[in-house]
């Protein structure tokens, strides 16, 4: 059975000084001032002794007095009228003695022509009130079930906003928390580009008290500028649901003064619609984040090679919708946030979207995860041989780098290796990546590193787990690690190619006391550390060691994963 039509509260509904005169009540009032103001509005009527003994304001209030009670009273007026008091309704005819000129210029002064009682005109402006509030509750409540109909069937935000523009018959759309319009019906694409500037400054912009309707939400009525130097007026609530704040729906009119009418039927639909609206963008933040979920497991199987055949990874590449024959590039960042956060997880996924999304081109697509405190970010290339993929490659490592450390105010590394000719190579690509992130981390690198750049390293890459490497830097550095001093003198040492100056600036001690400790050193080694061949012996030792340890990491996060 179709809903039954109701028709849209408006303004012209609500009591005003006007339409209190047309009520038979007030049948032969006259009146003495004000005349120029019959358009104001009457929420209620208080007596003159109440309204004297508190000092509430008294916007939209008609201050009900007997004729006796007006004598002497012209100062009680003026008080009156500061406090917002609009009219002032005389139960009779005024005393000869009452003043028809000087009143204050702001208050409507209405002469009845017999007296009618506080009881009765009460009464009357009660009813009209109520009136008003129940056509808006009922055409609030058919509002709300056209759209939670719609939403129990399992609408999408589009149809859902469509609905809302048919209920406005005016365009409309609804924006996330960041001002994104996420759905919107009934606009061009060059119109939507238009007013979607206009309204998010709107929209951050402070709220003026008319713009805020007396319910309590948050709506805003303002005008915005539309395509082609036009004016529209946006309506749009605030969804907010708890103390979360999830974005705005609105209506959009295209005509700076709208009737009055049509702006309480668009405040009603956009204020109803805004927990129906809040619902779906949280439903499908939820399916977003599971597929994303999904996607990143995937990227994680894809990365460690842990499919059970390339059977298995066709078909789960298939559903996220991954060509598997594509060329990748793996790149991989420190994912350590520069302050305490409530939810570092969240935070890391957050800027590894963030990274994925740099450098944007139609034809790349780019996926994400985070293993442990890393970034990884799996991104198609576009280049037909070796050389042109890794070009592109280091181009998008040195913007990620860049933009990481815009972002996080410090200097970062971003390690990426080869290029994945398929995504059968993805897992070795991606541990070339983490070897050449493990490395630059011990070498206090940043910037885009590439695993071949770190030849002295990837050389040695194969023999690093060998047992005679394994027995050399055991041998070398096995008594040195009781004195972890003297390792780090070591590196230092051989760093600056047994400049013993140099070094001992950069290490922040005396000449003497660098040559002490190379004395020592040598005596542990059973070596003289400054002939040039044992240094080699030496540098060999360190590399391996670093070596080991980062293939020791990178073979842990894959047993453990």
């Amino acid at each position: 059975m179709p809903t039954p039509h109701i028709d849209a509260p408006h303004d012209d509904s609500r009591m005003t000084v006007a339409g209190l005169l047309d009520e038979s009540l007030m049948s032969g009032a006259r009146v003495i001032a004000g005349a120029d103001r019959l358009g104001v509005e009457l929420q209620w009527v208080l007596p003159l002794a109440e309204v004297l003994s508190r000092p509430d304001p008294l916007s939209g209030v008609a201050v009900y007095t007997r004729p006796e009670a007006l004598l002497g009273s012209s100062g009680t007026l003026a008080a009156l009228t500061a406090r917002g008091a609009t009219t002032l309704l005389v139960d009779g005819a005024v005393p000869e003695g009452f003043p028809r000129s000087g009143l204050p210029p702001c208050l409507v002064v209405v002469e009845l022509a017999f007296p009618v009682g506080f009881a009765a005109l009460n009464r009357l402006l009660a009813e009209r009130a109520l009136s008003q509030e129940v056509h808006v509750m009922r055409y609030s409540t058919h509002v709300h079930s056209s759209l939670a109909g719609l939403f129990h069937r399992g609408a999408g935000l589009q149809t859902l906003i469509r609905e809302v523009s048919n209920l406005a018959r005016n365009p409309a759309m609804a924006l996330d928390a960041r001002g994104q319009v996420v759905a919107h019906n009934g606009l061009g694409a060059e119109t939507v580009e238009a007013l979607t500037g206009s309204v998010c400054e709107m929209l951050a912009a402070g709220v003026l008290a008319s713009a805020r309707r007396a319910s309590g939400h948050d709506t805003r009525i303002e005008p915005v500028a539309g395509p082609h130097g036009s004016v529209w007026t946006a309506v749009a609530s605030a969804i907010r649901l708890g103390k979360s704040f999830e974005g705005w729906v609105a209506v959009l009119v295209p005509s700076a003064e709208p009737g009055s009418h049509d702006l309480a039927r668009h405040s009603v639909v956009t204020e109803q619609a805004t927990a129906i609206i809040g619902s779906e963008m949280l439903r499908q933040h939820s399916v977003d984040e599971a597929e994303e979920r999904a996607r990143g497991d995937f990227v994680q199987a894809l990365v460690h090679g842990s499919f059970s055949s390339e059977h298995d990874m066709r078909a789960r590449a298939e559903y996220h919708e991954i060509s598997v024959d594509s060329r990748f590039g793996v790149f991989v960042a420190p994912g350590v946030l520069p302050q305490e956060v409530d939810n570092p997880a969240a935070s890391m996924v957050r800027l590894a979207r963030y990274a994925a999304g740099l450098a944007p081109d139609p034809s790349v697509q780019s996926y994400v995860t985070v293993i442990g405190d890393v970034l990884v970010v799996v991104r198609t290339l576009c280049g037909q041989d070796d050389a042109a993929m890794r070009r592109e490659m280091t181009e998008y490592a040195a913007t990620m780098a860049d933009e990481l450390e815009r972002r996080r105010g410090a200097p970062v590394a971003v390690a990426f290796g080869r290029p994945a000719h398929s995504a059968g190579e993805v897992s070795d690509s991606y541990r070339e990546a983490r070897l050449a992130l493990g490395i630059a981390r011990r070498l206090d690198r940043t910037g885009a590193t590439s695993y071949q750049e770190l030849r002295s390293f990837t050389v040695l890459a194969d023999i690093a787990d060998t047992e005679n490497s394994k027995r050399l830097a055991r041998d070398i550095l096995g008594p040195l690690r009781s004195s972890p001093d003297l390792v780090e003198t070591l590196s230092g040492y051989l760093s600056h190619g047994g400049n013993i100056n140099a070094t001992a600036r950069a290490l922040a001690v005396h000449r003497n006391t660098m040559l002490a400790k190379l004395d020592r050193i040598s005596r542990m080694l059973g070596m003289d550390i400054r002939l040039p061949e044992n240094q080699f012996t030496v540098w060999l030792a360190i590399r391996l060691d670093l070596l080991a340890e980062v293939h020791s990491a990178v073979d842990r996060e894959t047993r453990f994963r």
